[in-house]
C-alpha cells in the first residue's frame, strides 16, 4: 500500500488538508485514515457548531489570520454545495464596569483584524438585538454565523473521494518508522508506506507526534465542555448568539447561547478537566490517559495557577442550579427548569512543559511527518486555510522533489 502522503485523522482539519493537497496536485496518491467507522465522530462533531468572526485573536497570529482567510473560503464552500448556514450575527455583553476594558479590548482586536462592521452597542441597543438579555454594554459581530460542522466534513470528504482520494475507516494508527526514501505507518490492520505523514489527530495529535519525536514538548490536556439545551416553549428568549465578556487570564469564553443552525438552542458550555481523552459523560474515565495528564509538568502547573477557576467549573458540571446562575448574568429570566442536559464535547488543549496553554495553532514539521499538535476552537471555521497552509508545508517537498530529478 505505497502512497505520497499519507493524512492521519478524519475530523475537519485532517479533511481540509486531504482535499486541499489533491485539488492543488490531483496526480498525488493519498490516502486518509480514520481509526473510528464514521468521520467527524470527536471534536468537530461534538462543537456548537458557530461559524468565528475571528474578533478574540491577536492580530497577525495564526489563529487570527487563518480563522479570517477560513471564514471567507468556509462561506464560498457551503454556497457552492448547498450546505446550509446562518449568518445570524452575535453579541458579546459586558454585565459590569469591571468587563468594560476587556470588551474595549476585544473591540480593538477585532478592528486590527478587518472586522469593520463590527459595532458598540449600549444597554437599549443590547435589548434590541436580543430582548431579553441583560447588559451594560456590548460588540455586535455582525459576522458570526451558525452551521453543522459535521454536514461540511462529510461534504469535504465526498470532494476528496471524487478527486480520487481514499479514505479507510477503523484503522488505528499504532506506530511510524521513518526510512531514508519512505515511511511505514503501522494500523492495527495493516501497514502503508507513504512519502510524507501528516497528522490531524486532534485528541491524539501528541501521541501521533511522539511515535516519531520521543521528546514533544506538549501534551494534549483534554478538557471536557458540557451544554444544556433550552426546552422549546423557552428558545423565545435567545434570537442568535450571546456571548460573556471571557476571562482574559482563561483560555475559554465562558458560557454562552448558542441557536443551531438545525434547531434548538443551546446553552454552555463549562470547561472541566476530562479523566478520559474521549470522556464524554462525567463518569468516564482511562488510567492511561489521566495519569498521563497528571505527571505532565506543564499541567500540574496549570492546576496550581487555575485551581480556584477550576473548582469553579466542577461546581457548576454537578450543579444544574450554578449552571443555571452563571446563565442568569446573561438572560436573568432562564430559570433551572428551563435547561435539558444536552450534548458534551472534549476539547484538545495543548499544554507545553512550562504550564503554558497553547492559545495559537501549532504546526511541528520534519523530513518525514508534519504535526498539527494545536488546533483548538475556531479550527473548524479556519479548516479550509489551515489545510491549506499544511498543504503549501507538504507540496514543497514534492516540488524541491521534482526540481532535484529535473537537475540531475
Amino acid at each position: 500500500m505505497k502512497y505520497d502522503i499519507l493524512v492521519v485523522g478524519g475530523g475537519i482539519v485532517g479533511l481540509a488538508t486531504a482535499l486541499r493537497l489533491k485539488k492543488n496536485k490531483p496526480d498525488l496518491k493519498i490516502i486518509l485514515l480514520e481509526k473510528e467507522k464514521q468521520l467527524a465522530k470527536h471534536q468537530t462533531g461534538n462543537n456548537s457548531g458557530v461559524i468565528h468572526s475571528g474578533i478574540y485573536y491577536k492580530p497577525g497570529s495564526l489563529k487570527a489570520t487563518n480563522c479570517i482567510n477560513g471564514y471567507n473560503e468556509l462561506l464560498e464552500f457551503c454556497r457552492e454545495n448547498d450546505i446550509k448556514f446562518d449568518l445570524c450575527g452575535k453579541i458579546i455583553v459586558a454585565t459590569s464596569q469591571e468587563e468594560l476594558p476587556a470588551l474595549e479590548n476585544i473591540y480593538n482586536r477585532g478592528i486590527q483584524n478587518g472586522l469593520t462592521d463590527i459595532r458598540k452597542i449600549s444597554q437599549e441597543e443590547i435589548r434590541e438585538h436580543e430582548p431579553h438579555c441583560s447588559g451594560i454594554s456590548g460588540i455586535w459581530v455582525p459576522y458570526t454565523g451558525i452551521i453543522d460542522y459535521t454536514d461540511v466534513s462529510y461534504k469535504y470528504a465526498e470532494v476528496f473521494k471524487k478527486l480520487g482520494g481514499e479514505i479507510l475507516h477503523e484503522q488505528k494508527v499504532l506506530d511510524i518508522k521513518p526510512g531514508s526514501t519512505s515511511t511505514e505507518v503501522i494500523t492495527d490492520k495493516q501497514t502503508f508506506e507513504t512519502k510524507l505523514v501528516i497528522n490531524c489527530a486532534g485528541l491524539f495529535s501528541d501521541k501521533i507526534a511522539a511515535l516519531t519525536h520521543k521528546n514533544i514538548n506538549v501534551r494534549i490536556i483534554p478538557f471536557r465542555g458540557e451544554y444544556y439545551e433550552i426546552k422549546k416553549e423557552k428558545e423565545y428568549l435567545v434570537k442568535g448568539l450571546i456571548y460573556p465578556v471571557p476571562d482574559p487570564n482563561f483560555p475559554f469564553l465562558g458560557v454562552h447561547f448558542t441557536r443551531m443552525v438545525k434547531g434548538g438552542v443551546e446553552a454552555g458550555p463549562n470547561a472541566v478537566f476530562s479523566f478520559k481523552r474521549e470522556g464524554y459523560k462525567k463518569t468516564d474515565f482511562n488510567w492511561s490517559d489521566f495519569s498521563e495528564s497528571i505527571a505532565w509538568p506543564g499541567f500540574r502547573k496549570v492546576a496550581a495557577k487555575y485551581w480556584r477557576t477550576g473548582l469553579g467549573e466542577y461546581y457548576r458540571s454537578f450543579s444544574k442550579a450554578a449552571f443555571t446562575k452563571a446563565l442568569q448574568k446573561l438572560i436573568p429570566e432562564i430559570q433551572e427548569n428551563d435547561l435539558i442536559p444536552g450534548n458534551a464535547g472534549v476539547r484538545a488543549q495543548a499544554c507545553d512543559r512550562t504550564g503554558g496553554l497553547i492559545d495559537d495553532f501549532m504546526i511541528l514539521e520534519d523530513k518525514h511527518i508534519i504535526n498539527v499538535c494545536n488546533a483548538p476552537s475556531p479550527a473548524a471555521t479556519s479548516s479550509l486555510s489551515i489545510g491549506k497552509t499544511v498543504a503549501e508545508m507538504a507540496l514543497q517537498r514534492f516540488n524541491s522533489e521534482k526540481k532535484e530529478i529535473v537537475l540531475n
